[in-house]
């Protein structure tokens, strides 16, 4: 009888079981998130130490409430995924910037812009976009960054407003694929054909990779251009003007400074970008965008410099590593908590008073503004991982009757727009933030608030009007419905070149060298 008890606690078995939850579990937990974000709102603490004291938080309430985690059980919290890219990706991308890529990256990047600061942003921009479709948006902005920052250098320019710029697009840019965006990974991953064939119901409407793109592309394109446009307005004083200086003499001083190292380099990083494309279509527990990267790495290092490894292992943000650790610990102990089912309970509960006319435009209009609203403030990767098994059962249901598809579009375009709302809501957000501090160049959470705060919610209006045209309205004719979505898409495209070509003309300063 006791070995059974023991068991059925999961103490033997080496699984921790969470203890029964008592009334007062969702309000603490509360009370944790919104301690830990007047820290790192009024800057207090340094935002790594103020994650960790709600991670602390949060594991110590579940002690006080009864068995809580051992030391084992709270580091499985940690996502290995995000860490290990993050750790793999930093060493490469340092590697690389010995060579001088990133310097001449920028003068090429400013050669394009004819030295309009707006036309540079657009372009610096639009590529960390399709990067980010297509790598995945960490990544891309580990890539990207370093470049912003020598160009900002060399220009004599505030870097931040361009950090900023980027990462919204990147996160708008991450949405249009499964592999752009860890919410949507985690999305394909567990909403795949294969991963529903339990399931009676849903086991024929299982999600693949053109999917995202046939569902949520259309969604990204249409954001775009509005987006550049808000962009322009907000960030008119640190994004406009000109700059000029003399592109022959930046080509001569910011050449290419090791040609041997870059070709080693380079080569083992497009090994490396091929394998992220390639490990979606080739699922193996082993073969994980985290492993890719540290595999690179250390194949990196032992072909550039295996015999001195310290200066390039320095070069890891571990700023930013300690405040992922704190914040995947905190919001996995607030779900045990009840903080996550809590919400999923009251969406779950709107959806079903609803009548059935109205049914999956309200389930998509609360999935899309629930998980935007809480990805900004609750990192998108536990939020998403939480809320997939809820968009199942909602989906599983056949008094609701509702598609999978529609549910799942909203929380990807949701968790993945919502990341630009605050500097921890996604991320890509986290790691700009770290280099753009290791360079000297805090951005603080208002600072990001103040830009990323309303290019999500214009974003995630557009994304609203998309999804209730094509999921939410029993048109009369398929031709009507498909009409108005490539309207929308053709108006937002043909916008771009006059906004790339109008800038922000308010506060403009020139400066020549």
């Amino acid at each position: 009888m006791v070995i059974a008890r023991a068991l059925a606690t999961g103490v033997d078995s080496g699984v921790w079981v969470a203890p029964e939850m008592p009334d007062w579990a969702v309000p603490a937990a509360f009370a944790i998130l919104i301690a830990v974000y007047a820290l790192i709102v009024f800057e207090l603490v340094h935002r790594a130490l103020a994650a960790a004291v709600g991670g602390i938080a949060a594991v110590v309430t579940l002690h006080y409430i009864g068995n809580g985690p051992d030391l084992g059980t709270v580091v499985t919290w940690i996502d290995e995924e995000t860490i290990g890219l993050l750790i793999g990706m930093m060493i490469i991308v340092d590697i690389l910037g010995r060579t001088g890529l990133f310097e001449w990256a920028a003068v090429q990047a400013y050669a394009l812009s004819g030295g309009s600061i707006w036309r540079l942003t657009f372009i610096l921009c639009t590529i960390t976009a399709v990067f980010s479709a297509f790598l995945d948006n960490v990544t891309t902005i580990l890539l990207i960054v370093p470049v912003t920052i020598q160009i900002a250098k060399v220009l004599n320019l505030e870097p931040v407003p361009l950090i900023i710029a980027e990462v919204m697009f990147s996160n708008i840019g991450g949405a249009a694929t499964q592999i752009g965006d860890p919410p949507n990974i985690i999305i394909g991953a567990q909403l795949n054909s294969q991963a529903l064939s339990d399931n009676a119901i849903l086991a024929d409407q299982g999600l693949a990779f053109i999917d995202f793109i046939i569902h949520v592309g259309p969604a990204v394109i249409i954001a775009m251009a509005p987006s550049f446009w808000l962009l322009s307005k907000i960030e008119s004083e640190g994004l406009s003007g000109e700059r000029h200086r003399n592109l022959d003499l930046l080509r001569l001083r910011y050449n290419i400074k090791d040609a041997e190292l870059l070709k080693k380099s380079g080569f083992i990083l497009m090994l490396v970008i091929l394998a992220f494309f390639a490990h979606s279509s080739f699922p193996h527990p082993m073969f994980t965008v985290a492993t890719i990267a540290l595999g690179g790495a250390v194949l990196m290092l032992l072909v550039t410099s295996p015999h001195h490894v310290e200066e390039q292992l320095e070069a890891v943000e571990w700023t930013t590593i300690i405040f992922f650790a704190g914040l995947f610990i905190m919001i996995h102990g607030l779900e045990y908590m009840g903080l996550i089912d809590a919400i999923a309970t009251g969406i779950s509960d709107t959806i079903s008073q609803a009548s059935e006319k109205n049914r999956l435009m309200v389930a998509v209009l609360l999935l899309l503004w629930v998980s935007a609203i809480a990805s900004a403030f609750i990192d998108n990767i536990p939020y998403t991982a939480t809320m997939v098994p809820v968009v199942i059962e909602l989906a599983s249901d056949p008094e609701l009757n509702l598609a999978l598809g529609p549910l799942a579009w909203a929380l990807a375009l949701g968790a993945c727009l919502g990341g630009n709302g605050t500097i921890i809501g996604a991320s890509a957000n986290v790691v700009a933030a770290g280099l753009a501090e290791e360079s000297g160049n805090d951005i603080s959470f208002n600072r990001f608030f103040k830009t990323g705060f309303p290019i999500m919610i214009l974003s995630v209006a557009l994304a609203t009007v998309y999804c209730v045209v094509r999921y939410a309205i029993d048109w009369p004719s398929e031709m009507i419905k498909w009409g108005i979505i490539i309207g929308m898409m053709i108006a937002s495209l043909s916008l771009l070149p006059m906004i790339y070509g109008s800038g922000a003309s308010e506060g403009a300063h020139y400066e020549a060298e």
